[in-house]
């Protein structure tokens, strides 16, 4: 069984790829998604916290 660190480094392209992991369009549509949703929620998470440290100092 994967563990959810190693699937959300690959995601990132840090981690490196699993070579029997299934290969298709949609499967690299879906992992596209699903690095955009990763990095999205990194930047809003990023910019939550410089304005909650930012405003009590």
């Amino acid at each position: 069984m994967k563990s959810i660190w190693q699937q959300f480094l690959r995601y990132l392209y840090i981690g490196r790829k699993d070579p029997s992991a299934p290969k298709g369009r949609y499967v690299a549509m879906m992992h596209g998604m699903n690095r955009i949703s990763i990095i999205v929620f990194l930047i809003a998470l990023i910019i939550m916290l410089v304005r909650i440290f930012t405003r009590h100092h």
